[in-house]
């Protein structure tokens, strides 16, 4: 059996790397995010703005209810799913593969400046400001992430060879 989970803060390449590492590995792809759009009806955005805690508890169920699936497959987590309700523990269980993709901060700037996906929680930050939050957000965050098995960094890395680097790992 092989659950992989991939986790890392938001243009780390989860998104990219998830559907390639799954179509490569042969595993059916599946992105938190949008199990939890497709349950809901609602978009993680609404929910967020709506009630962070609200969502916290829904992503945190979803999460479950993926896990306690017996299928083999690849599974994007949101940059903040392993840093609420005790979600980082899923990244440690025996039938897990889990991976932190790791990119540095200038990196991630670089990524979101190329990117049209709506990001709440940048909307209003641009320059120092931006890289300030970054900053934080990683430095909160990195506990939660380094539970994850192995460490992959993906700066300057094209997204094959992420998926060549992870699929290495079993």
């Amino acid at each position: 059996m092989k659950k992989i989970i991939l986790c890392g803060y938001m243009a780390s390449g989860k998104s990219t790397v998830g559907p390639l590492l799954a179509t490569a590995s042969g595993l059916k792809y599946i992105d938190l995010d949008a199990f939890i759009e497709h349950k809901t009806g609602k978009t993680i955005s609404w929910l967020i703005q709506d009630s962070e805690i609200k969502f916290r508890k829904t992503e945190h169920e979803a999460l479950k209810e993926i896990m306690e699936n017996d299928e083999n497959f690849v599974l994007s987590l949101g940059g903040g799913t392993p840093c609420y309700a005790n979600n980082h523990l899923f990244l440690q269980q025996e039938d897990v593969i889990s991976v932190y993709l790791k990119a540095s901060i200038p990196e991630i700037i670089k990524r979101l400046a190329a990117d049209t996906t709506p990001r709440p929680l940048l909307k209003n930050l641009s320059g120092e400001a931006l890289h300030e939050f970054i900053a934080q957000h990683l430095f909160e965050r990195s506990y939660f992430y380094m539970k994850a098995r192995h460490v992959i960094n993906t700066d300057n890395k094209a997204a094959t060879a992420i998926v060549n680097e992870i699929m290495s790992l079993y």
